[in-house]
């Protein structure tokens, strides 16, 4: 590998862009499904899969092999939350605890972002000799 490779110039950010959508869709579900009679909250632990994915790239759900790799699959490491007060309907999604995770999950992306956008601008600054 070159020293100037993609994966060394980019860092962990392109991976942790798409675990942060990912764990977006996943809270947006549990929002959505608030006021569904026995839905369960889930999750995954973003710092164990980010740690677990970083040696190796991210693997990609496609159908066929020239689809362009789209959302990773989380399937496996989603969990069931626990939630602080069940309801009497069996749903254990607390909307104002899930708006706030989606929340933060929000600025994080946002911030990986920032981060993947000015190492961009710094290569193309760097192939532009300035």
């Amino acid at each position: 590998m070159s020293a100037l490779s993609f994966k060394n110039s980019l860092g962990i950010h392109p991976n942790t862009l798409q675990l942060r959508a990912a764990k977006a869709e996943v809270l947006a579900n549990n929002l959505a499904n608030a006021d569904t009679p026995n839905f369960k909250a889930r999750d995954f632990d973003f710092n164990r899969m980010l740690e677990s994915q970083s040696s190796r790239s991210l693997a990609m759900n496609v159908t066929h092999e020239d689809h362009q790799r789209g959302n990773i699959n989380v399937e496996d490491e989603l969990m069931f939350r626990n939630p602080y007060q069940p309801a009497i309907d069996g749903n254990t999604v607390d909307s104002q605890m899930e708006q706030s995770f989606y929340t933060d999950n929000a600025l994080r992306y946002n911030a990986s972002f920032e981060f993947l956008t000015s190492k961009f601008k710094g290569l193309k600054n760097a192939i532009r000799g300035e």
